[in-house]
C-alpha cells in the first residue's frame, strides 16, 4: 500500500508578483498536481515562475464534488498544491471543505504561508489593529447585508471587510444607515502599481465615488464603536427601561435576585437598597 500524499496549501502573491515565497516556488515545482481557483490566472503565475505542472480546476462551484476526486489522488500518493486566485486559500476562497475533511480523515496537510490581503490592509491602515474582525464579503441581498450590519453596529473591534468596486457603494450607504458615519479606511489595488489607501469617513467616500467612481478590489477597514458611544446608548436604554424589569430580566436569565438587584443598582448609579425596595414583590 503507498503511502499517502499530502495536500500543500499555498498562499500567492495579491498583486505584485515578487511577493511569491521562496517555500511557495519550490512546492509548486516539487508537486504532482496543482488545484487552482480559476486556472488562467494560475497559469500566469507558473509561466512567471517557468514552472510547467497538471492543472486542474478547484473553484466555489465544484468544490464539494472535487472532494472525492482529490482524497482518491491523495491516496494514490499523489502531492497536490491547493492555490487561489491571489492570497491565501481558504479565506473568502475555496478550499475550506476539502482542508476539514482531511483534518476529519488524518490527512497530511502543509500550509505555505504568503501574503493576506486583509492582513497587508490593515497594517498600512493606520487603524487600531490590536483586535479586529474579518467578516470578509457581505451579501449581495441587500436585506442580509443590512442584518449583518446591524448584527455588527455595537462592534468595538476594527472590522474588515472585502468588497468589488461595482458593489462598494451600495455596501457604504448601507454602512452609513446602521453604523453612522466613521471613520475608514479604503484599500484597494494592494501590492499593484495603482496601490491606493482612503483614510476617509463613510459620507465622504460616497460622494467621492460617485462623483469619481472607483476601480480595483477592495479591502474595507471600519473603526469599531468606542465605549464612550456604547455608555451613551446604555444610559438611554436604561432611561427608557423600568430598573424592576430589568431585575426580572437578569432573574429570568439564570442570576441570582441578589446579584441581579446589585447589578441594577450599579447601572443605574443608585443604592442597592433602593432597587431592593422596589422589588420586594418579585
Amino acid at each position: 500500500m503507498c503511502e499517502k500524499g499530502t495536500l500543500y496549501v499555498v498562499g500567492t502573491p495579491i498583486g505584485n508578483l515578487k511577493d511569491i515565497t521562496l517555500r511557495a516556488i519550490e512546492t509548486l515545482e516539487n508537486v504532482d498536481i496543482i488545484l487552482a481557483e480559476d486556472t488562467r490566472q494560475t497559469l500566469k503565475l507558473l509561466n512567471h515562475l517557468n514552472i510547467s505542472k497538471q492543472m486542474i480546476s478547484y473553484h466555489r462551484h465544484n468544490e464539494e464534488d472535487k472532494i472525492e476526486m482529490v482524497v482518491s489522488l491523495l491516496d494514490k500518493g499523489k502531492n497536490i498544491a491547493l492555490v487561489s486566485d491571489a492570497g491565501m486559500p481558504i479565506i473568502s476562497d475555496p478550499g475550506q471543505g476539502l482542508v476539514k475533511y482531511l483534518v476529519n480523515n488524518s490527512y497530511n496537510i502543509e500550509v505555505i504561508p504568503g501574503v493576506t490581503a486583509l492582513i497587508t490592509a490593515i497594517v498600512r491602515s493606520g487603524m487600531d489593529s490590536t483586535r479586529f474582525t474579518f467578516e470578509g464579503f457581505l451579501s449581495v441581498s441587500k436585506k442580509q447585508r443590512i442584518k449583518r450590519l446591524e448584527e455588527l453596529k455595537d462592534e468595538i473591534r476594527t472590522m474588515i471587510f472585502y468588497e468589488a468596486p461595482h458593489k462598494i457603494l451600495y455596501t457604504l450607504k448601507d454602512m452609513l444607515e446602521v453604523f453612522g458615519d466613521r471613520n475608514i479606511c479604503i484599500c484597494r489595488e494592494l501590492t499593484k502599481i495603482h496601490e491606493e489607501y482612503l483614510n476617509t469617513t463613510f459620507s465622504t467616500a460616497i460622494k467621492s465615488i460617485e462623483e469619481n467612481g472607483i476601480k480595483g478590489e477592495i479591502v474595507l477597514i471600519i473603526e469599531g464603536k468606542s465605549q464612550v458611544e456604547l455608555e451613551e446608548k446604555r444610559k438611554e436604554e436604561l432611561e427608557k427601561t423600568d430598573p424592576i424589569d430589568l431585575v426580572k430580566e437578569y432573574i429570568s436569565n439564570g442570576m441570582d435576585k441578589k446579584e441581579a438587584i446589585k447589578k441594577v443598582a450599579k447601572e443605574y448609579g443608585v443604592s442597592k437598597n433602593e432597587i431592593y425596595k422596589k422589588c420586594l414583590d418579585i
